[in-house]
């Protein structure tokens, strides 16, 4: 479904991933863990082309793309596929939880207000934040925040999840609820990569673990 194959990249003269490959399969849920600095945030934006590969190749099912020679076509295409859960939550202070989620069914998928609702209804639900619909973001516990960043990403239906680190900016009493629903996300058969520092939840949740090491993917 889903395979790199010798990413590198580099900021400025300090080379962060070294020629990474990585195949996931549809369905999969692959933890990849490791040392802090060792590039494994930088893998994510890769996929997805939030950071920009010097070279190497992506094949997502039939779309193929050579990162020396990206094309916007193959970049849409892929971003429209993937979803990511950012480690510091990434939503809109000035909108609701709702608007939060209905916000890329209505700019990017261009669907109706009131489909996008009801997607963004459902959502919400299932990560328990039905009640705080219309709260903003400053009204919100950080467990709560990164629930409506789950939201918004299930809310597009993409074949792939990305979850960078999504526990790593919580208090620690907060980080279950977070990983409860990581859990019933993962559990529901859609292909996910975690980059976690929660080890016996990766090894829990997991059909696979990636271990990366100064850039490369080690074991």
């Amino acid at each position: 479904m889903l395979e790199l194959k010798d990413i590198k990249l580099s900021y400025g003269s300090t080379q962060v991933l070294n020629g990474v490959n990585l195949s996931v399969k549809r369905g999969d849920v692959v933890s990849v863990i490791g040392p802090s600095g060792t590039g494994k945030t930088t893998l994510l934006k890769c996929i997805n082309y939030l950071a920009k590969p010097s070279s190497g190749t992506i094949a997502f099912d039939q779309i193929r793309m050579d990162y020396q020679r990206a094309d916007k076509a193959a970049v849409q295409a892929i971003r429209l596929r993937t979803a990511m859960v950012f480690q510091q939550f990434n939503v809109f202070k000035n909108m609701t939880v709702l608007q939060n989620v209905m916000d890329p069914l209505v700019v990017v998928q261009r669907k109706s207000s009131d489909e996008a609702r009801e997607i963004a209804l459902r959502e919400l639900e299932r990560v328990g934040l039905s009640a705080k619909r219309d709260s903003y973001p400053s009204q919100l516990s950080g467990g709560q925040l990164q629930r409506t960043g789950i939201a918004r990403a299930l809310a597009v239906r993409p074949d792939v999840m990305l979850f960078d680190e999504p526990t790593s900016s919580l208090d620690p009493e907060l980080v279950g609820e977070v990983l409860k629903v990581i859990k019933d996300v993962t559990s529901s058969g859609i292909t996910s990569l975690l980059v976690t520092h929660e080890m016996q939840f990766a090894k829990n949740i997991s059909n696979r673990i990636v271990f990366m090491d100064r850039g490369v993917v080690a074991a």
